[in-house]
């Protein structure tokens, strides 16, 4: 058993102590490489600006070199871009892999102007791939071994437009700016081919210059080549993402979505196995209990996989196509990702202390023999059995009697899910969650600081290669302490949470989105999230208006895992796949799984996944209440949507009031802690 035993400050030093790549302006070489002194700060993008000078008679496959008329693209760089660069006693010493979101400028503004005179251009004098594309490109620094240093891409889907070379790196300490300057625009092969240009693709067809104010996200302090404190300023909010701080009580959240691999590089029946890298934080001022297995009181982290796509704009749907087994921690580190990390009175290694973080990479997380099925937990409470088994195991991890391949256990995705030229425009989340039953503990004996509602966040990735072998691409900073569902909202979907039983189980989401794709056509594509809710979802149904015509009936949930020995389900058959049944009569349609009676391992939306279910009708939205019931126990309950239903807009049930997100939560009532049990 492997965990990563450097601290993030080791590889900061190892660039540190290592030969600048590209073009350093300000920086000079050290005569030693030991016994180094100072302030290492790791910095990125407040804010700048970025142009490109493009010929546009070199794209369309002219021979001619930039000369007349360029063509000015001018962005500017979206706040608080992850583009990390390491600054060392005020030098800059090196840049990290990351990317700057690019916001074009309005056209108003003189966002495409050519030269000499001739203005407003627009994006008609790009060529058709980069004019689709100009609003959602990135500026990527790229891992070393990648041939360029830095690339122009879109963000959603990985394309590659053009890679830059021979640019300047300058960094002022004073403004605390970095100017990127004399890059010279390559036509990827990937462009020219597109463009009908193969033989054109390396092709210098531009410039691009980069200025950005930056500010420090860690600052380490250094003695003899030994760190000897560190701190890191609270991290401004981007996209809807909160700012941590600390809470009172424990509150482990996920600070960080290091990366999306996919491992063992094959596929299996047309899946592959894919683990996401994750650092936790404790964003509360209590310790967190980390007590490894055989202990039950230490967090476990279950990782997902989404889509976004559908539409004119690929936003239409999001879905779910992938999730996995869940990690079992097993010691903290106490490092500084989300702040500055306070082990007075902590106990280091068997708690994670206030403000601390612990890195696990996405190799650990999907380490197929350390880690357990989701059937065994409790998402609420975070309850799950103790102790070792007749093999001497511990119960929720128990990898005897059965052969992993390699996908087992990791996050099951279909590689027709990922293969970019059947998924065209799609835009991917990965998201991981910390579940700690040690939150719920402290709840119980302190009411008012409950934080059992925070504990997921997601990062967008592109993907790349396939069609069996894929590669992830960050395309934005980690948005922390939110479910990947968040991010349709942004696009116009309405999103409420739901909560059935305050203070006894946890919560969902209803999301729903309806758009008019065609004259006398309207798409209404619904989103159910079951987020940490333990008695699970088994049906949903629409109301119809009368004379209402439905067609395209969907339904989409992602991969189960199969049984596998000693996995917690009923007779270790793993759950059911059995897509829902659809029944439509007069007035409504309604999916359902079987119910707990029926099939206890039915396939229900149980905590951490996400179901879709969709059709076209030939009547507008109106506000209606959808009815969801539930697979373990509790009540069926109503909740508002938007649906073809003729007549009054209902009026919501009150317990079925969506609340909107994110909200502080209401706090459970102190009680005794259930027992934990295998869950079915």
């Amino acid at each position: 058993m492997l965990k990563r035993i450097f601290t993030v400050f080791v590889l900061p030093l190892l660039l540190l102590f290592s030969p600048p790549a590209t073009g350093w302006s300000n920086s000079r070489k050290n005569s030693s490489s030991q016994g180094q002194t100072g302030t290492l700060q790791k910095m990125i993008v407040e804010n700048g600006n970025v142009t490109m000078q493009l010929d546009l008679n070199g794209l369309n496959g002219s021979s001619s070199s930039l000369v007349a008329r360029p063509v000015t693209l001018q962005f500017a760089a979206a706040a608080s871009s992850f583009l990390p660069i390491l600054i060392f006693n005020d030098l800059l010493r090196g840049l990290e892999p990351g990317s700057i979101p690019l916001i074009p400028l309005e056209e108003s503004s003189a966002f495409v102007q050519a030269a000499a005179g001739r203005s407003g251009a627009g994006y008609s004098s790009l060529p058709g791939p980069l004019r689709a594309s100009v609003k959602r490109l990135t500026l990527e620094k790229l891992p070393s071994g990648q041939g360029s240093d830095l690339a122009v891409r879109d963000s959603n889907t990985g394309f590659t437009f053009f890679n830059i070379e021979g640019h300047q790196y300058n960094y002022d300490a004073g403004a605390q700016s970095l100017t990127i300057t004399g890059g010279r625009l390559l036509l990827s092969r990937q462009f020219a081919n597109a463009i009908g240009v193969p033989s054109d693709a390396g092709s210098a067809v531009g410039t691009i210059s980069i200025g950005a104010v930056m500010r420090p996200i860690q600052i380490t302090q250094i003695a003899n080549g030994r760190t000897t404190s560190a701190v890191m300023p609270p991290m401004a909010s981007s996209a809807g993402t909160n700012t941590p701080t600390l809470v009172p009580g424990p509150d482990v959240i996920v600070g960080e979505i290091e990366d999306v691999s996919q491992l063992d590089q094959q596929a299996v029946n047309g899946q592959v196995g894919l683990a996401i890298g994750t650092d936790s934080c404790n964003n509360g001022d209590q310790p967190i209990d980390w007590f490894a297995s055989p202990s039950n009181d230490h967090p476990v982290v279950p990782q997902n996989l989404y889509r976004m796509s559908g539409g004119t704009d690929n936003t239409e749907r999001f879905e779910q196509i992938g999730q996995s087994w869940m990690k079992h921690t097993f010691e903290a580190l106490e490092e500084f990702v989300c702040g500055t990390c306070n082990t007075n009175n902590c106990a280091t290694g068997t708690h994670l202390c206030p403000g601390c973080s612990d890195p696990y990479v996405s190799g650990l997380n999907g380490d197929q023999n350390q880690i357990g099925s989701r059937a065994w937990i409790n998402p609420f409470t975070g309850a799950f059995p103790a102790g070792n088994d007749q093999n001497g195991e511990p119960i929720v991890d128990d990898h005897t009697g059965h052969n992993h391949n390699p996908v087992s256990h990791r996050i099951l995705v279909e590689t027709s899910d990922l293969i970019p030229a059947q998924n065209p425009g799609a835009m991917y989340f990965g998201e991981a969650a910390y579940i700690a039953p040690y939150e719920y503990v402290w709840c119980q004996s302190h009411p008012g600081e409950c934080n059992m509602f925070n504990n997921f966040s997601y990062r967008k990735f592109s993907v790349s290669g396939g069609p069996t072998v894929f590669s992830f691409s960050p395309v934005s900073s980690t948005v922390r302490m939110e479910p990947a569902i968040q991010e349709w909202a942004g696009t116009g979907a309405t999103l409420s949470q739901v909560e059935p039983d305050p203070g006894n189980d946890g919560i969902w989401f209803m999301g729903y989105k309806v758009t008019n794709p065609s004259a006398g056509v309207w798409h209404y594509e619904y989103a159910l999230f079951n987020m940490n809710l333990d008695r699970a979802i088994q049906s949903f149904s629409v109301p119809l208006g009368a004379g209402v015509n439905v067609s395209n009936v969907g339904f989409h949930a992602p991969p189960q895992h199969p049984g596998w020995s000693n996995d917690g389900t009923q007779n270790n058959q793993g759950y059911s796949s059995t897509p829902w049944t659809v029944t439509q009569i007069t007035d409504s349609i309604t999916w359902n799984s079987e119910t707990f009676a029926q099939n206890q391992n039915a396939n229900a939306i149980r905590w951490g996944t996400l179901y879709n279910f969709r059709f076209d009708a030939d009547q507008p939205p109106q506000a209606a209440n959808a009815t969801v019931a539930f697979f373990k126990t509790g009540s069926p309950m109503m909740v508002a949507i938007q649906a073809p239903a003729a007549g009054a807009t209902p009026t919501p049930t009150p317990t079925a009031t969506p609340r909107p997100t994110p909200t502080p939560r209401s706090q459970p009532t102190a009680r005794p802690r259930p027992t934990p049990a295998p869950r079915p």
